[in-house]
């Protein structure tokens, strides 16, 4: 008996052991296996076609999503001129001091530092009262002159008369030949006094001129377009004529001084065009107005002014800014560049990714001379390849990327 009990015990274990190893399809009914077995071949072929396809897009979106978007730049040719950094200085080409012409205490002042005045603009007046009776006066002395004029000419007119008829009674007894000549000599008299009399209208009307003038320079106007950058006089001041009352600098023409090297020149000729760069780091475009034939004897340099060309004026330009003027130093040349951005550095070496059918690629290449943004390529690339210059610090070889934009 307790041999059977032992023997029952061994299969139940053996039968539990079996049904853990095989799972309970080995003890479930056949019918309930063909349905397992029948959702198992569904599983296998994809389902449905609507299901298949919807797996199919999102499979899509997955690996779109896995690429890394990039934007990239097309390597071009384009020419080089190698050239040399020389500072130079923002300069006015017209500035200085706006003086008074005449005597006379200052009655009101317009402006103040830092005004922007225009062409004729008041800055100061002067008490004019002298000024306005000496110009009436001058005036009065005109009208003077003019009526001694108009009676020079009625006694001359009168003793023209009286000659011709007494030359008239020539042939008669009533004629007196010292009569004839006393009244021709009258005659050239009065001629004479005429004379005079429109010289003295002429010397009124010169004096009536400069009373004028100088009752116009009681009022101070600016010479030119420009900023007031000194005041020298207050209201109630009495000034001298030459005396200065205004410093101003014409700061909307302006050009770019600089003191270049003598064996540089060669490049630099009247008309030619030249880069120069502000304190903010915009490349600007300047045009060789005149290199001065005069050199510096202890720096061998010569002095060129440049005529700057601003499409739109940068603010706050001032007269004496800093300016570095890039002066050519050989001939232009074309090359092949690629933009700055595209470069990075693989174990050292000089490294761009190029997009090709999707992927990025890594390419080793030689580079030369700057461009400003741009690099010389001397090796590695070829025109129209197109570079990555954005999402490139975490690109790997062949890694497959999507194009946001191309740059200009």
């Amino acid at each position: 008996m307790k041999k059977l009990i032992f023997l029952f015990a061994v299969l139940t274990a053996a039968a539990l052991a079996i049904g853990v190893a095989y799972g309970p399809g080995l003890l479930a009914p056949q019918g309930a296996q063909a349905q397992d077995g029948g959702s198992s071949t569904k599983a296998k072929d994809g389902g449905t076609p609507a299901a298949k396809s919807g797996g199919e897009k999102k499979k899509k979106k997955r690996r779109r999503r896995r690429r890394t978007l990039v934007q990239v730049d097309k390597v071009r040719i384009e020419p080089l001129r190698q050239t040399m950094a020389v500072i130079g200085r923002v300069v006015a080409v017209r500035s200085g001091v706006v003086a008074a012409r005449i005597d006379a205490p200052v009655a009101e002042i317009m402006v103040d530092v830092g005004d922007r005045v225009k062409q004729g603009a008041v800055l100061a007046t002067l008490v004019n009262d002298r000024f306005k009776w000496d110009r009436a006066e001058k005036a009065a002395e005109v009208n003077q002159a003019r009526a001694k004029i108009s009676t020079a000419k009625a006694r001359l007119a009168l003793a023209r008369q009286e000659l011709k008829r007494i030359s008239d009674l020539r042939t008669s007894a009533a004629y007196s030949k010292a009569r004839f000549q006393d009244k021709r000599l009258e005659v050239t008299r009065y001629v004479a006094e005429l004379g005079e009399a429109r010289a003295a209208l002429v010397r009124a009307q010169a004096s009536l001129k400069m009373a004028e003038t100088e009752l116009r320079y009681t009022a101070i106007r600016a010479p030119y377009d420009g900023a007031i950058t000194k005041r020298q006089t207050e209201t109630g001041a009495f000034v001298k004529e030459g005396q200065a009352m205004f410093t101003m600098v014409s700061d909307r023409d302006l050009e770019i001084e600089a003191d270049v090297p003598s064996r540089r020149i060669a490049g630099l000729t009247a008309g030619s065009t030249v880069t120069f760069e502000l304190a903010r780091g915009r490349k600007l475009e300047a045009r060789v107005r005149a290199v001065v034939p005069e050199e510096n004897l202890r720096t061998r340099t010569r002095m060129v002014r440049f005529k700057p060309s601003f499409k739109a004026r940068p603010e706050n330009l001032a007269a004496n800014q800093s300016a570095t003027v890039y002066v050519p130093v050989g001939k232009a040349r074309k090359v092949l560049s690629m933009h700055k951005d595209a470069l990075v550095s693989s174990r050292g070496v000089p490294t761009v990714f190029v997009v090709e059918d999707r992927r990025a690629h890594a390419r080793q290449v030689r580079i030369g001379e700057g461009l400003g943004g741009r690099f010389e390529v001397l090796a590695g690339l070829k025109e129209g390849d197109l570079v990555v210059i954005r999402g490139n610090e975490r690109l790997k070889d062949r890694k497959r990327v999507r194009i946001d934009g191309v740059s200009n």
